[in-house]
């Protein structure tokens, strides 16, 4: 299967899976919308943690990435996938979390797994309203030492997110744009 066949299987089954409309929700940006993305019903599916992490590892081949990571709860799958299927590259990449708060007990750490300073990291999240989690996540990797070399989503809802990271210095990537999800 091509990149292409990929992308378009992932749209159907973030369409089937997914994609919640008609009703209202509150995000986690704080805005009300009229459609819901629960990611975690694909990226926890077997062929969706699949796909997504076939296609994260071609984006991430021209970027010199030592580890992927990103905001809990969103990111935990995907680091996953991504770290499980790159076991059978060349370039096997270790997988981390971090946390929203740092943890109030043990070593109180904000980052979960195995982390380096001086790493080079590309930061990942299921979906992006403003890029506040994102932006979140890449401030706790560089206070820690990291260097964020990449931004991506799986779905970018196009409701500032990309902008907001591009405007702190962040190259942002997404798999799909929320325009191609509701393509017919």
């Amino acid at each position: 299967m091509s990149i292409e066949d990929w992308k378009k299987e992932l749209r159907q089954l973030l369409r089937q899976k997914s994609l919640i409309t008609g009703v209202e929700r509150v995000l986690s940006s704080g805005r009300i919308s009229n459609y819901y993305i629960d990611a975690r019903m694909t990226t926890l599916d077997p062929k969706g943690a699949q796909l997504v992490a076939r296609l994260i590892l071609e984006v991430l081949r021209p970027f010199e990435v030592d580890a992927i990571g990103g905001p809990t709860l969103g990111a935990d799958p995907i680091v996953a996938a991504v770290a499980a299927l790159s076991a059978e590259t060349d370039h096997p990449l270790p997988a981390f979390i971090v946390r929203k708060e740092p943890k109030q007990h043990g070593e109180r750490k904000m980052i979960e797994g195995p982390f380096k300073r001086g790493w080079r990291v590309c930061i990942v999240d299921d979906v992006v309203t403003t890029g506040g989690s994102t932006l979140k996540a890449c401030q706790a990797v560089e206070e820690e030492g990291g260097i964020v070399v990449l931004t991506l989503a799986i779905v970018d809802r196009q409701e500032g997110g990309r902008e907001n990271l591009e405007a702190k210095g962040y190259t942002f990537v997404s798999l799909l744009t929320r325009d191609e999800l509701f393509q017919d």
